[in-house]
């Protein structure tokens, strides 16, 4: 067996689809600032989160709902 490079590494996680975004992420895709985002949480109009031990992830498909639900409100 062969150790892979980082380099290696680096390109095969590129290759796998993004299954989430961080908050910042989501954030960044949808020109957020961080309060806004908070207040959307706040008010429950947020996605929904998943905690990955200390990390959160906002899931492709808590994404896909959330903008389904915001479309409706409109």
């Amino acid at each position: 067996m062969t150790s892979k490079t980082k380099a290696e590494d680096a390109k095969a996680r590129a290759d796998i689809p993004r299954m989430g975004l961080s908050i910042a992420e989501f954030r960044a895709s949808y020109g957020f600032s961080e309060g806004f985002y908070r207040k959307l949480r706040k008010e429950g109009k947020g996605p929904r989160e998943m905690r990955l031990g200390r990390r959160v992830i906002i899931s492709a498909t808590a994404i896909a709902e959330w903008e389904r639900e915001r479309e409706t409100v409109a």
